[in-house]
């Protein structure tokens, strides 16, 4: 059986304009790393792109296989729940969880208005105009 083919006219490229080598390397985030300690240079690969990600997941995989080696060794716990495969992972996620709720619901009753303290707050301070560095973004 034969494809059917679209009677549409092909649409034009449209082509995009060249990039030079400088306009490259004037996007990229450029940093000198050379004075930097040794530990900064070997945790720079935090910064890049895609690393949250490989955080996550490596931190997902770790408590994986914490959770199967808790099936792989006998306990001597005071009561029987902490004789349970995986009773100390789930308690610390349950509890963990249980402060996260309790600190925002606390945050209601603790918080206080922007202007609390009215006059005293440093970030009131009247800075002379003429004395401002005020840089115009959209000029």
């Amino acid at each position: 059986m034969a494809r059917k083919t679209s009677k549409r006219p092909a649409a034009k490229t449209a082509k995009k304009p060249a990039v030079t080598a400088a306009k490259k390397v004037a996007h990229k985030q450029t940093r000198d790393t050379g004075n930097l300690p040794a530990l900064g240079r070997m945790m720079l690969w935090v910064d890049r792109p895609g690393s949250a990600n490989k955080i996550f997941w490596g931190l997902a995989v770790l408590c994986g296989v914490l959770f199967l080696l808790d099936f792989t060794y006998e306990k001597h716990g005071h009561f029987d729940v902490e004789h349970l495969p995986g009773f100390f992972g789930i308690y610390g996620f349950v509890m963990f969880t249980g402060l996260i709720l309790a600190a925002k619901t606390l945050r209601i009753f603790i918080k206080r208005p922007e202007d609390y303290y009215g006059d005293k707050a440093i970030d009131r301070e009247v800075y002379p105009e003429d004395q401002l560095d005020k840089v115009k973004y959209n000029a």
